[in-house]
């Protein structure tokens, strides 16, 4: 069972690193052809863009996964029973995107206004923002409906469409002498929306002609269980995109945008990591949330999260070994926020295992536990940055991440235990914990000082002793793991 967690993950993975890593490659671009304070538009509008994107999907993703599950399990005719949950969750995710535009288009100048001085001179970039989010919202359940069909290379295909669509054209524009216009950010916001559109149509085939229809009856259900994911879903965007605008309302105006261009640069560093996350998420949810039987569910659940780790820890290590050769990606005004790298990346593993926690409640369908969960994260966002960021700027504000995510995983862990408990291997995660921080460490003091090619080398073997302890002590099959998914692609 968990090695077609692994192979699911791997498929996706491999597709969506290649494709992300394109979409990535506009942040050395952009670092390099805009300076700290534009580049801190950019960070700022997609920052804000993940949260529009939860509070109007209303948690109907997961509530896809978990009623299309349903369907199976009460039999009759399956196959209408999809597509009703289908037309149901398109059908109101599509009238939210709708309305939102709207709302959004006649308000926007109040909008821009409480944006901030640079969107009042720039109106259209709310607007155009709006459309954005209304196409992206309307996509993501015949997304959602092409990974719970097991569809994963033509989900990765059209994604793939999208970004190629969207580098294309920001580099293009670049090359056209757009960005030196005083429409200056707004083509990248162009740029995606282009992107966005298209690949929308391209996607609406794969639907078979099913109509976006609400039925109200279904409806009701799927809100009693979606509901308190949407509010955690926005609590938890909240608190993992807030830190963008501690920095923006809390630093002083005149070097804010420019603190929060070096901030979004740094994060994007992590690159690594985030896509690593992403593509276990996609392979993960609907997995997890398939019909398993209560015990088959938490062994491999217990047993995902140990991997989950190791895989985290290689990553960990690869990055902020070779820290020097990543923060290349970014331009040279933007590396001197380099020293926040570990504290990010250490953030985005907390949120993964915050995420290989959430399960069981999604499976239980008590989702109310995710909104005490997030919002506890979001309290400790908010009063660690009013006391952090003012005197630390983006400094402070990896640290209060950090916080905020190690706390959700604390009570995660400790709720999960007490309602549903799970036997994670503690003391094996510790371990890997333990060997990532003492790889760094030796690094940071032995290694590093040499300087040059001697803490290349040095961190390169660092780096292979944590890999094989790891593959050692859990006796990983490495040659068998790649043969199958090898298998799975040529198939």
């Amino acid at each position: 069972m968990l090695e077609k967690l692994a192979k699911q993950t791997a498929i996706y993975g491999i597709s969506t690193i290649v494709v992300r890593f394109l979409n990535y490659l506009l942040t050395p671009y952009y670092t390099r052809i805009f300076d700290q304070g534009e580049y801190g538009i950019v960070t700022d509008i997609y920052a804000l863009i993940p949260f529009a994107l939860v509070l109007l999907s209303m948690g109907m993703e997961s509530s896809y996964f978990r009623f299309t599950t349903r369907a199976e399990e009460e039999g009759g005719d399956i196959a209408e029973g999809k597509r009703k949950v289908f037309a149901s969750t398109w059908g109101l995710t599509s009238l939210n995107a709708v309305l939102f535009f709207i709302a959004v288009w006649l308000l926007n100048m109040p909008i821009s206004r409480a944006m901030g001085a640079v969107y009042v001179a720039h109106p259209e970039y709310v607007t155009i923002v709006a459309a954005i989010v209304m196409v992206d919202v309307c996509s993501m359940i015949p997304f959602s409906r092409l990974r719970e069909q097991g569809r994963a290379m033509h989900f990765v295909l059209l994604k793939a469409l999208s970004v190629l669509l969207n580098v294309g054209l920001a580099i293009g524009f670049g090359v056209a002498g757009l960005y030196s216009t005083t429409f200056g950010v707004g083509w990248v916001l162009i740029a995606n929306l282009i992107a966005s559109v298209i690949t929308f149509v391209a996607l609406l085939p794969s639907t078979n002609r099913i109509i976006p229809r609400i039925d109200f009856k279904l409806m009701r259900k799927i809100l009693i269980y979606s509901l308190p994911l949407l509010v955690s879903g926005i609590a938890g965007t909240a608190n993992e995109f807030i830190d963008r605008q501690m920095i923006k309302y809390l630093t002083p105006e005149a070097t804010a945008m420019a603190e929060l261009g070096v901030y979004g640069a740094i994060v994007k560093i992590a690159v690594v990591m985030t896509l690593f996350t992403q593509m276990y998420r996609l392979a993960a949810e609907p997995f997890f949330l398939a019909g398993f039987k209560k015990e088959e569910f938490k062994e491999a659940n217990a047993a995902s999260m140990k991997y989950f780790v190791i895989a985290s820890m290689i990553i960990f290590l690869t990055i902020t070994l070779f820290s020097d050769l990543f923060a290349l990606i970014v331009g040279r005004s933007f590396r001197e926020g380099i020293d926040i790298l570990p504290i990010v990346l250490l953030s985005n593993i907390f949120a993964g295992i915050w995420f290989n926690l959430s399960f069981w409640y999604k499976r239980e369908e008590k989702t109310k536990y995710a909104m005490y969960i997030t919002f506890l994260g979001l309290f400790v966002t908010i009063a660690l940055s009013f006391v952090l960021v003012p005197k630390m700027g983006y400094r402070g504000a990896a640290w209060v991440r950090l916080a905020a995510e190690a706390t959700m995983v604390v009570v995660s862990y400790m709720l999960c235990q007490k309602h549903y408990p799970i036997p994670y291997d503690l003391k094996r995660i510790g371990e890997y914990f333990a060997v990532g921080a003492a790889a760094y460490l030796v690094s940071v003091f032995c290694v590093e000082p040499l300087g040059g090619a001697w803490a290349m080398v040095g961190n390169f073997i660092l780096l292979c002793l944590a890999t094989c302890y790891a593959i050692w002590r859990e006796k990983i099959d490495v040659r068998g793991l790649m043969q199958a998914i090898i298998r799975k692609f040529i198939r």
